[in-house]
């Protein structure tokens, strides 16, 4: 009896699967968290009245005219 041995092509395989899958999923978090950081946590821009030093927010007192 003569062995023939059928071999799958790679992509049918465990093996590169799990290769594959270990830094696939790294870069599909590092997508959605440079995703999160620019949409939802970047700086917002400071509004009339407001002054910024720094890391420090300060308020202006606003002085109003007496009638």
């Amino acid at each position: 009896m003569s062995q023939h041995e059928t071999s799958k092509p790679w992509f049918k395989q465990l093996w590169p699967w799990l290769l594959i899958s270990g830094p696939a999923v790294a870069a599909i978090g590092c997508v959605i968290t440079i995703y999160l950081a620019v949409n939802l946590y970047s700086d917002k821009p400071v509004r009339d009245g407001v002054l910024k030093r720094g890391l420090k927010v300060e308020q202006l007192k606003v002085e109003r005219g007496s009638k």
